[in-house]
This record gives structure tokens, C-alpha cells and sequence, in this order.
């Protein structure tokens, strides 16, 4: 990695997790090597989760990029806990970068992250936007919450602006930059988030602490989203409404403990209602669209995603 500008020096820890996306892991690591104008004497570690993969991930990742730390552990390991067993084997006076396996960094990804966060000076989370492959849309990255007094609270996606960076109340994890100062006000990822839900939590529990979550310049990297009606999701076409809210409440989607733990921290008297809203949303589209009849075997599970996605509010 190129290294130029300010000559205060500084640890930047890289949290990863994945599973089975092993060329898509590789062309994220790829991508990190290329970062371009970092400052002088930036330390950058790596930390790479490997959740149980088959595909030879983890021995690819050990031969192109020896300097990574890779640490196997079973399959049933999701984004949230990946990332936060990442976190503790970083050093604990780094900055940290959650960084998802199907990211491609833009060339100065990094070094817009730094400068947002003007981590030498304060705590901070600053959040990178993604871009889709087509360059169309933003599809992941900083999120406001909007609060009235007649309906419940909601999560809305802000646009970056690519001069400069603008405040957020939460976010998506997919390239997130939390400094040092920030870890030692909030710690890393709540262990009762497995998957989902961590990143946005994290996100509001620093706004509540007065930490600014700044959404950076511009987009930093590309990573597409997942389509809403995608095989192996509740929202899939041909299952049972009995599948459909398995699939709902399952750890890749709305787990009612962590999903309730969520909304209590946050949503106040508005709880109960936000809780319900992604089941009964489930309910009502399985029904209305007439899935398959009752006895249609469920579809075999898809294989375990690790990127997080933002919440059904």
C-alpha cells in the first residue's frame, strides 16, 4: 500500500468474516492492498473470520496474502460474531474497519475513512456508502432516524454527498471505520447481535453517546445488494407460509431475541409495534401472493451469507 500525507502514525485493524465466496473474499483483500494515499507509518492488520468454508477460502487467502490473520471456526458463525471475534484478536489501541468479503474498495477507500473520522482527534464512526455494480444506486451506508410523534420511528438511507462528509444516526456495516477512541467509549459489536441488527445498533448506541457517525465523500467501494424476493429468503416465491416465517425468524433474517432486544433499546413505546412489523409483513405477502400449498417441502437452505443487511423499518 502507497503511504503519503500526515506523518502521525496510527493502527488500522481490518475486520473480516466469511464463507464460501472465496474469490469474492480474495478480490476484497485485493482491494484493500491497493489503498493509495495513506499517511506515513499507518499500520494495517488484517483479521479475517473463516466461518467453516469448503471452497478452499482460507488456504487461498494464506497463500495470496500471507501478512493475514486467519482464524477457522465453525459454520454457524455469522457476520456479527465473526466480526466481533475479529475485533478481539486486533490490537486494542487500533482503529478498526469492519470490511465485508464482497466489498471492492475504491483506490483511496481508506484514506477517505481516515480523513472523516479525524481519528488523531476524536471518537468517531465513519461510514463508507457502496455503490451497485452498474453504478446506479447507493445500496448500502448511512442511515438517519426519523421520529414523529404518529408513527413509529424509521430508519431512512441518506445519499452522500461527494464533497463532504454529513452526519448519520446509524448504519450499514458493510466498510466502517470506528477509531480507537470510539472502542474504548462502546467497545466492539454487541455479542446478542449474531448477524444483523449489530451494525445498526452499534451505529445509534454511538449517537447516544455523543460519538458523530459521519457518513463519508462519495462513494467508497462497490457491493450490490441482495434481491428482495431472492431463493432461500421468507420472500422467496413457491413456500409455505410456515417456511416463509421460518426463514423470518431465523439468524439470517429477524431473530425474535436479538430483533426484540434491538427494538427495546431504541424504539421505546414504540417497541411492541416495530417488533411485529417484519412478521406480520411476512404473513401478509406470503398469503396475498398464494405461495404454494401446505405440504411443499422447504426449499434446502442457501448457503450462509455473512453480509449484513439493513433493518425492515
Amino acid at each position: 500500500m502507497t503511504r503519503t500525507g500526515s506523518p502521525a502514525p496510527q493502527k488500522v485493524a481490518v475486520l473480516m468474516t466469511c464463507h464460501n465466496r472465496r474469490d469474492r473474499t480474495l478480490a476484497a483483500l485485493a482491494s484493500l492492498d491497493r489503498q493509495l494515499g495513506l499517511p506515513p507509518r499507518t499500520a494495517v492488520t488484517v483479521h479475517l473470520v473463516d466461518a467453516g468454508s469448503t471452497d478452499g477460502t482460507g488456504a487461498a487467502v494464506r497463500a495470496a496474502f500471507p501478512g493475514t490473520d486467519v482464524v477457522r471456526t465453525d459454520p454457524d458463525v455469522y457476520w456479527g460474531t465473526g466480526t466481533a471475534m475479529a475485533a478481539a484478536r486486533a490490537d486494542p489501541g487500533a482503529h478498526v474497519l469492519w470490511l465485508n468479503d464482497d466489498v471492492v474498495l475504491a483506490p483511496n477507500a481508506l484514506a477517505v475513512l481516515l480523513r472523516t473520522a479525524d481519528p488523531l482527534q476524536r471518537a468517531a464512526v465513519a461510514v463508507g456508502a457502496m455503490l451497485s455494480a452498474d453504478g446506479s444506486r447507493t445500496t448500502y451506508g448511512g442511515y438517519r432516524l426519523r421520529r414523529t410523534p404518529w408513527r413509529p420511528p424509521r430508519l431512512e438511507r441518506v445519499e452522500p454527498d461527494p464533497r463532504k462528509p454529513l452526519a448519520c444516526d446509524s448504519c450499514n456495516g458493510n466498510a466502517v471505520l470506528v477509531t480507537h477512541a470510539a472502542r474504548r467509549t462502546l467497545g466492539d459489536l454487541d455479542p446478542a447481535f449474531p448477524h444483523r441488527m449489530g451494525d445498526s445498533d452499534y451505529g445509534l448506541r454511538a449517537r447516544k453517546a455523543g460519538i458523530p457517525v459521519l457518513l463519508a465523500p462519495g462513494h467508497v467501494g462497490v457491493c450490490d445488494d441482495h434481491p428482495p424476493f431472492a431463493p432461500g429468503t421468507s420472500r422467496a416465491t413457491r413456500i409455505t407460509v410456515r417456511t416463509a416465517l421460518r426463514r423470518a425468524t431465523s439468524v439470517r433474517e429477524q431473530p425474535p431475541g436479538p430483533w426484540w432486544r434491538f427494538c427495546r433499546r431504541h424504539f421505546g413505546v414504540w417497541s411492541p409495534l416495530v417488533f411485529c412489523s417484519p412478521y406480520a409483513k411476512t404473513l401478509v405477502t406470503a398469503v396475498r401472493t398464494r405461495r404454494s400449498p401446505a405440504g411443499d417441502a422447504p426449499a434446502p437452505p442457501p448457503p450462509q451469507p455473512v453480509s449484513n443487511h439493513h433493518l425492515p423499518l
